[in-house]
């Protein structure tokens, strides 16, 4: 009988441990809330990425609601959201206050050059730290700044024209944008 539990129990173990682990398989990641929403938007200032001996903050942003979406040129979805952030700038919904994340700057430059620049300002975070202060662990990830300074909504992975319409719109209304 004690041999028949110690092979069940190791048995109804990793059909649970499956259970969840396929569970997981279908869940949105840019569904994964952050705690960051709600509260005040994290300050930082960084180097101009076209200019380092300037600075970019985002301090100075309060008053009116404002996009922060952190990018690298070494990533792949960032070019695929990119032809987004370039409409969502055309359409003057919000001024977009880009993150350069752990990239060279000479490479950043062209890409902006190339692809076109959606961002207001740019700020070069080459160690990481400003990402890590508003929670990132991957890029592209995008936050929607209240004009009050506080984090209203954050999505991660590429930003798309049907997440903007869905996600931010209906929360850029309640914010005066």
């Amino acid at each position: 009988m004690m041999r028949k539990t110690l092979f069940v129990l190791p048995g109804i173990a990793f059909i649970l441990l499956a259970v969840f682990l396929v569970r997981g398989l279908f869940l949105d990641p840019s569904r994964i809330p952050s705690p960051l929403i709600g509260t005040p938007a994290p300050q930082f200032t960084l180097p101009d990425l076209g200019d380092p001996a300037s600075q970019v903050t985002n301090i100075d942003w309060t008053g009116s609601p404002y996009l922060v979406n952190v990018w690298g040129t070494w990533c792949a979805g960032c070019r695929e959201e990119h032809e987004v952030l370039l409409e969502i700038a055309r359409e003057n919904e919000l001024p977009i206050l880009g993150i350069n994340w752990k990239d060279q700057r000479e490479l950043a430059l062209r890409w902006l050059a190339e692809l076109g620049n959606p961002y207001s300002a740019v700020g070069a975070d080459l160690e990481g730290r400003v990402a890590i202060d508003w929670g990132v662990y991957g890029a592209p990830e995008t936050f929607l700044v209240g004009a009050d300074g506080r984090v209203v909504w954050k999505h991660i992975g590429p930003l798309t024209l049907e997440a903007w319409r869905a996600d931010f719109l209906p929360r850029l209304a309640g914010q005066g944008g």
